[in-house]
């Protein structure tokens, strides 16, 4: 594989992920993410 290949498929994959990541926010998923994550924290320190 050439380098050239390889960095244009780097390229897509940044590209493809950050595309990813704009949709989560758009569709407010790390809310939701931070919720649950402190309901487990609570519940390992027997809080919850």
């Amino acid at each position: 594989m050439t380098e050239k290949k390889r960095r244009r498929i780097g390229i897509a994959c940044l590209v493809l992920g950050l595309a990813f990541v704009g949709f989560g926010l758009l569709r407010e998923e790390h809310l939701t993410v931070l919720k649950k994550a402190a309901a487990i924290c609570l519940e390992c320190i027997g809080i919850g």
